[in-house]
């Protein structure tokens, strides 16, 4: 087993997308030599962990329970034990369960490491063609409809790529708005990267809409939203 050291350490555990093939050596070190690891699902990174031969032990982190299982994250990582943390899948605390974990363990003196990997966020970006010297993530929009609009209007002039994510059966809803708040714009769509139904789109946002109408959505998305014209 690997010597991770006599103190506590949160390793922050970037995981594949969903091509296994993706994980890091370095991740998969880190997961064999830890004392725990937490998982927004643990039966899917059971998956992962079986996938490797790893028999590092989970427990559930997630959305739910965060502030229940926090404490006593932090007093194991006292203890001198090693955890990773992990989500279902890319690197956590974006758009997903983490950020307050790292925050308490920082607040603890606790070391926290990051372990970099697949990333939604950047995967996307990387395929685009959209600018990516500079963006702005927004992940997911509120659920609220005038709190989405406010939000949509005042990008209305940003000369930067916009990112978000969307859930598949909200995805033609959310086009409709950005149509309706910015007109027409130029887009990039992807959903199931590095999963054998990956697809990306891209194009008029008119267009996105028409090809959408007649499918079902299936798998997340990520949206891209060009730059405003100078």
């Amino acid at each position: 087993m690997m010597d991770l050291g006599k103190k506590g350490t949160l390793y922050v555990v970037a995981t594949p997308l969903g091509n296994l093939k993706d994980i890091t050596l370095r991740a998969l070190e880190v997961l064999k030599g830890s004392d725990l690891v937490a998982a927004e699902d643990t039966r899917r990174t059971q998956k992962l962990l079986s996938a490797f031969d790893l028999h590092s032990p989970l427990i559930s982190f997630n959305e739910n329970n965060k502030h229940r299982k926090i404490p006593h994250l932090i007093a194991r990582l006292g203890q001198g034990q090693q955890i990773s943390l992990v989500t279902d899948g890319g690197t956590p605390c974006i758009s997903d369960p983490g950020r307050e974990l790292v925050l308490e363990t920082r607040r603890a003196q606790i070391p926290v490491v990051p372990i970099p990997g697949p990333s939604a966020l950047t995967c996307a970006l990387s395929a685009s063609g959209l600018p990516a010297d500079s963006f702005v993530f927004l992940g997911f929009l509120p659920r609220r409809k005038s709190r989405r609009r406010k939000i949509l209007q005042e990008m209305e002039g940003q000369k930067r790529t916009v990112i978000f994510y969307e859930a598949p059966h909200r995805i033609g809803d959310l086009l409709e708005e950005i149509r309706a708040v910015l007109g027409e714009r130029e887009i990039v769509l992807t959903r199931e990267l590095t999963k054998v139904h990956e697809e990306i789109l891209a194009g008029p946002i008119s267009g996105l809409i028409h090809q959408l109408v007649n499918r079902e959505p299936k798998g997340e998305y990520t949206l891209l939203l060009s730059p405003a014209e100078k």
